[in-house]
């Protein structure tokens, strides 16, 4: 019965140290996310002002067509760019939270 109770002892202790991890993982990974958004946030904040500059200065319809152009022709390929970014760090973070559950069920004994 003494062992039984070490034996489950054990299990919760490994357990609580397994979901610390994931949860430490989430934590960084969280982080990673929050720091790249709010960079590409800044950078978009930029690009419109900067873009809000020069057509303040335009003088004909064609340049102000052109200027409008080029901010919606970049603004999409940084946001497809920034997509697969932050798909790729969300992607990272599920592996990487998933890698100490995984650890911990090979250890769990299976009931035959």
């Amino acid at each position: 019965m003494n062992q039984q109770f070490d034996t489950a002892q054990k299990f919760g202790k490994e357990s609580m140290d397994t979901v610390l991890r994931s949860f430490g993982t989430l934590s960084k990974g969280g982080q990673a996310i929050a720091v790249e958004a709010a960079d590409f946030a800044k950078q978009s904040f930029e690009q419109t002002a900067s873009t809000m500059e020069k057509l303040a200065g335009v003088r004909s319809l064609d340049k102000a067509i052109e200027i409008q152009t080029e901010y919606l022709k970049t603004s999409y390929e940084r946001f497809l760019a920034q997509s697969t970014k932050m798909a790729e760090l969300y992607g990272n973070l599920a592996k990487e939270m998933v890698k100490p559950l995984e650890a911990f069920q090979a250890k769990v004994p299976t009931a035959a």
